[in-house]
């Protein structure tokens, strides 16, 4: 961990970003817990926690292509601050939604507040290279992987004893509470990233907005291996979508504890934390940041994340649930910390917004498409939560089997045009 602590101590300016996804992260698990307990008292319907889902994952997939030319185009520090504002008031109109018949407005708000996230992450993964050096980046992204796992950890555990004890309002004013908070720490961020907004103002336009979107895709369109990277993580949220949806009928109804499904909610994700945390950090140490250290990292990653899957499959208990949680959780942290990194060095910073629109937009679609089906599943077709995790299990063996495919071809680093 010293590594880690180093870079947190020697960089003011990572120090602050990191500080921001605290809170922020933080607050989020907040905001999920207190959404999902919310919707199961006013419908319990597995489609309508599917919406919610959906909700939060299309917009994404719709924003992330013009996110990536904003990130390209204007300031990225700015950008960071204003979406964090604006979430901040979206998560406000929460608070109004407190009867069955105004469950609509938690769909539009979720929806709304995920428009101003598509454009904070990529704009987010974009800025990083500039915050700190490159021999930095796989400590960093591995910091901000353990980051957003200790918050998830520690997050669902607070959300869901805040929510089961104090209600979901408080969590709702502490969420927009933690996006105020952590645009303060990005206004305290030295270095600016170089905007073309000045340069090109008389361009700003929809038509060249396409054309920028087109660019960044016939860049990718050109490299295949590249192509590949920016799918990896689609890959495996084709797979962990639908866990998003079952965790929830496997917490409220057959481990709940002591009655309370919220508490058992508050552990999974607790569990998908530790193993999102410590995963990558573990993995990194055992491989280092070598070329095919990181692609060892990503086949161990998409191994772990099925073997956790069909341990949720085969889950006899609430013991056995959360190591088989744990053991996924294990394989979407190495796989989304180090498709990240390869990503970042691989990619030149003219592009590099672009890239990672085009990489949150492919996987929020995967992930929409698994969460669609995981509710789908359940409410229409009468499978159980173990048959639909099976399902989802054979998926995770295919997807494994491309990669390995893949990783056999590239083992030897080819050469990229930039």
């Amino acid at each position: 961990m010293k590594l880690y602590l180093s870079l947190l101590q020697r960089n003011r300016n990572f120090r602050n970003l990191w500080f921001a996804r605290v809170v922020s992260n933080l607050g989020d698990w907040f905001n999920l817990l207190a959404s999902a307990s919310l919707i199961a008292a006013l419908s319990g319907a597995g489609t309508a926690i599917s919406f919610l889902f959906l909700a939060r994952f299309l917009p994404l997939f719709v924003m992330s292509p013009f996110a990536g030319v904003l990130a390209d185009r204007f300031e990225r520090r700015s950008l960071l601050i204003w979406a964090d504002v604006l979430r901040a008031v979206t998560v406000l109109g929460f608070l109004f939604v407190d009867r069955p018949e105004r469950i609509w407005l938690l769909y539009v708000l979720t929806a709304l507040q995920f428009v101003f996230s598509a454009i904070f992450s990529p704009a987010e993964q974009a800025y990083l290279p500039a915050v700190v050096d490159k021999q930095d980046l796989v400590t960093a992204n591995a910091l901000d992987s353990f980051t957003w796992s200790t918050m998830l950890a520690i997050g669902a555990l607070l959300g869901g004893l805040a929510t089961a004890f104090f209600g979901v309002q408080t969590a709702f004013v502490l969420d927009a509470l933690s996006f105020l908070l952590s645009a303060w720490f990005v206004t305290r961020i030295a270095v600016r990233s170089r905007g073309r907004e000045h340069a090109e103002s008389t361009q700003s336009t929809a038509r060249v907005a396409f054309l920028e979107i087109f660019e960044g895709m016939r860049y990718l369109w050109a490299q295949p291996v590249l192509l590949a990277f920016a799918l990896i993580k689609a890959g495996g949220s084709l797979v962990w979508g639908s866990v998003n949806v079952l965790e929830i009928p496997l917490a409220e109804q057959i481990f709940p504890l002591n009655g309370n499904g919220t508490l058992t909610l508050g552990l999974l994700y607790a569990a998908v934390g530790i193993g999102t945390g410590f995963g990558p950090i573990v993995v990194r140490h055992l491989l280092g940041d070598t070329w095919g250290g990181m692609l060892k990292a990503v086949s161990i990653g998409y191994f772990a994340m099925t073997l956790g899957i069909l341990g949720l499959a085969l889950a006899p208990s609430l013991g056995w649930m959360l190591g088989a949680t744990t053991v996924r959780g294990i394989g979407t942290g190495v796989v989304w910390v180090f498709s990240a990194v390869l990503l970042q060095i691989l990619i030149p910073d003219r592009l590099r917004g672009r890239v990672f629109a085009f990489e949150f937009a492919a996987f929020t679609l995967t992930q929409s498409i698994s969460t669609l089906w995981a509710g789908y599943a359940y409410d229409n077709l009468g499978w159980s939560v173990s048959q639909i995790f099976f399902s989802a299990a054979v998926v995770s063996i295919v997807i494994t089997g491309v990669w390995l495919i893949f990783y056999l071809r590239v083992r030897s680093r080819p050469r990229f045009a930039t």
